[in-house]
């Protein structure tokens, strides 16, 4: 398991490094292309890359920050390092919407004459790249969420490409010069968009809610199925970063010897990975009913009146 864990994490990070490669050549180009044909679309494409670029470089670092072992200081590990860059990702895919609208109302307002046929190459060679980009990320951004904001990032500046292709087609034709503004909003609203999933998604999991696919009843009725398990309370579900999930709970089965308890335990935990790809659990097994008896029991804090005093006297 942690070998496949670990060969699974080295190709993730390899693909984000060529990522980052390729990206890089884009920003390049798009910047000398912009300033040699005086296109504003091509230059604020660029600066939507140079995001990406740092979208790619954080997202690597989740994920080798992922890779790190647990210690007593982070017993959980370093995987919500990951979680965090996901959510600055979004929170600068919104900047980037923003930069988007604002440059389109400056386009309404003031057209500028540029060189299409050589915004039209660039934007081409820059769409290019960033399509295969997103196609050499599109499997690992299933299944990890930080790898999902690079992507989304990646096919946010592909769109945007395509954006300043099909104004640079309709200036050739028409001289319309309108046209660019109205694109760059349509390609800000589809940025917002993506923003928010990858936002509404992370701040689940540094929330502790329950993990997006997993029927919490569902569950604790297949637990309940299980043979010898007569009870279960004090659930706790979540996910440790969005991959990876975690439960705890309270099962209460009849006074039997340690060694049957541990195979049913093991039941339980086989049946959570299967169904409902849970791969962390913390179950507690119990003979007699403890002084909680609900499914989901409230977590409270009752410091000792005592101590209290003593620590803090008036």
């Amino acid at each position: 398991m942690a070998d496949r864990v670990h060969n699974h994490i080295s190709a993730v990070s390899g693909k984000l490094k060529f990522g980052i490669i390729f990206t890089s050549l884009i920003l390049v180009i798009e910047v000398v292309g912009g300033i040699m044909s005086n296109s504003l679309a091509l230059l604020s494409d660029a600066g939507h890359v140079f995001v990406d670029i740092l979208a790619l470089v954080l997202s690597w670092y989740g994920v080798r920050q992922s890779e790190r072992p647990s210690s007593s200081e982070m017993t959980f590990g370093y995987h919500r390092v990951g979680v965090i860059v996901a959510l600055v990702n979004a929170i600068s895919i919104f900047a980037i919407a923003i930069f988007v609208f604002y440059e389109a109302y400056q386009r309404v307002l003031e057209p500028q004459e540029v060189n299409s046929p050589l915004m039209l190459s660039v934007a081409i060679i820059g769409l290019s790249v960033n399509l295969f980009v997103a196609f050499w990320l599109r499997r690992e951004q299933r299944e990890n969420l930080n790898v999902r904001s690079a992507f989304w990032h990646v096919l946010g500046d592909a769109l945007a490409s395509i954006g300043v292709i099909i104004g640079a087609i309709i200036i050739m034709v028409t001289d319309w010069f309108i046209i660019d503004p109205m694109i760059s909003g349509v390609i800000g609203i589809i940025i917002l968009f993506s923003a928010w999933r990858i936002l509404k998604e992370g701040l689940e999991v540094i929330l502790e809610a329950t993990p997006y696919g997993v029927d919490v009843l569902e569950m604790v009725e297949a637990i309940k199925q299980m043979p010898g398990v007569k009870a279960v309370h004090d659930v706790h579900v979540w996910s440790i970063s969005a991959e990876l999930h975690a439960m705890s709970g309270h099962v209460l089965i009849d006074d039997v010897p340690v060694s049957q308890a541990a195979q049913i335990r093991q039941g339980i935990q086989d049946m959570l990975r299967k169904q409902f790809d849970i791969e962390h659990t913390a179950i507690q097994m119990e003979c007699h009913e403890c002084g909680c008896d609900d499914l989901f029991c409230k977590l409270t804090f009752e410091p000792d009146s005592e101590e209290t005093a003593k620590e803090h006297p008036r």
